[in-house]
């Protein structure tokens, strides 16, 4: 297995094994999971150099953590652990049949612990470092990277997290119908998140990311299914995902650059995907509310249904990107929708966007602003402003591919 095939599979398996043996052993034991799972992928790494990759490496992984995982709580259970005897009755009961799946309940294991992250015992603000960490495999600088924070600020939320999941473990108990409702916007928010990093990676070695895309999918589609999260917001972040998977084929040339949307091959474009995008946001209308899926699905729809870059619908694009700022206002959605301003009415027009506008430190200091303020001084003919913002936004550029497609863009 090669080193790059290794960490993807490993990353794909580590949210599946904790989840499905939290199952097993309970949420209070979460941290106990952890451990035995990390000591299975550190087994596969000094054994299967040596071995030989077995026949089903994700079985092998499985039999291993189960095994770690056994063992600490028979340790446990013998000093007095009632808890840890409890969890090993269940784990060993668990060897001899299948678990049947309670009515109602949340079917996927790994969608399960999801809602279990968002418990309410948990800061908000951490739910997600500590779901991104401990369930979906991302390093502390890739969450960095995504939620637009330190890596220093990474730590502390995610240590807070596991501080608070250690001092109060009964509130990660299976949550109950209202508690599924309470959390569904944090998984929402999650599953959005995973799809994001995959749409466009922070990693430096992938720009597209096609397995987590799909990770996230696959996951809204669970969450469509069950009656308390089947939403006009679940069904909104469905068409937000399809819609934007569909254009995946486009979006990389043959050395594995980024290609510009004005660029893309648009025959290359899954129609099929499109029009599943379609009926999720049609499903999405039903009903009073409105989120941010709702505005940015409404965004990707224009994209998908434009026959060239210059024919979009720019004045409905600009509309949608208004309905999202006043829906979940962010500085980034301002510069989206300068963007937007600049194709229908022209660069002045989306710089006007930008005036008297005073980005948070965390904006300030990254690849967007200073790339947008780039495009729209280029284009709108300031050469030296151009230019400035454009060698910070090359130097602030998470990833040699995304700097690659900066200096393409900004010239």
């Amino acid at each position: 297995m090669n080193p790059a095939l290794a960490a993807h599979f490993f990353r794909h398996e580590y949210g599946r094994l904790v989840a499905m043996m939290v199952r097993r052993a309970g949420a209070a034991h979460l941290e106990v999971v952890e451990d035995a799972v990390q000591a299975a992928l550190l087994a596969a790494v000094e054994t299967w150099p040596r071995s030989g990759i077995p026949e089903s490496p994700a079985a092998w992984l499985h039999r291993v953590a189960r095994n770690e995982l056994a063992s600490e709580l028979r340790r446990r259970a013998r000093r007095g652990d009632l808890d840890a005897e409890r969890a090993l009755a269940s784990e060993e009961r668990a060897v001899e049949a299948p678990q049947v799946p309670l009515a109602g309940d949340v079917r996927d294991d790994l969608l399960r612990m999801l809602f279990v992250c968002c418990d309410d015992a948990i800061p908000v603000e951490a739910q997600l470092v500590l779901a991104l960490k401990t369930l979906c495999g991302f390093d502390v600088r890739e969450i960095a990277e995504r939620l637009f924070m330190t890596e220093a600020n990474t730590y502390k939320r995610l240590t807070r997290a596991r501080e608070r999941r250690r001092r109060a473990p009964v509130a990660l108990a299976d949550p109950s119908t209202e508690e599924l409702a309470s959390r569904l916007p944090g998984v929402r928010a999650i599953v959005y998140t995973v799809f994001t990093e995959g749409h466009l990676s922070s990693c430096s070695d992938d720009a597209i990311r096609r397995e987590l895309c799909d990770e996230a999918v696959r996951l809204g589609e669970i969450l469509a299914e069950h009656p308390i999260a089947a939403t006009p917001e679940t069904f909104a972040l469905l068409a937000l995902m399809h819609l934007h998977r569909a254009r995946m084929g486009a979006r990389l040339d043959a050395s594995g650059g980024l290609v510009l949307l004005e660029d893309q091959d648009r025959s290359r474009w899954d129609q099929a995907s499109i029009q599943v995008g379609l009926s999720w946001l049609a499903r999405s209308a039903s009903g009073s509310s409105f989120s941010r899926y709702h505005a940015e699905a409404g965004v990707a729809a224009e994209h998908c249904l434009a026959p060239s870059f210059s024919a979009t619908r720019w004045d409905r694009v600009v509309s949608c990107y208004e309905l999202l700022h006043a829906t979940a206002p962010s500085p980034l959605h301002t510069l989206n929708r300068a963007l937007a301003v600049a194709e229908w009415r022209g660069p002045e027009e989306g710089l006007a966007v930008l005036e008297g506008l005073e980005p948070p430190s965390w904006l300030e200091g990254s690849y967007q602003w200073a790339a947008v303020l780039s495009d729209l001084h280029r284009r709108a003919g300031h050469r030296d402003v151009a230019t400035r913002y454009r060698d910070a936004a090359i130097a602030a550029a998470p990833s040699d591919t995304i700097r690659a497609a900066l200096a393409r863009r900004l010239g």
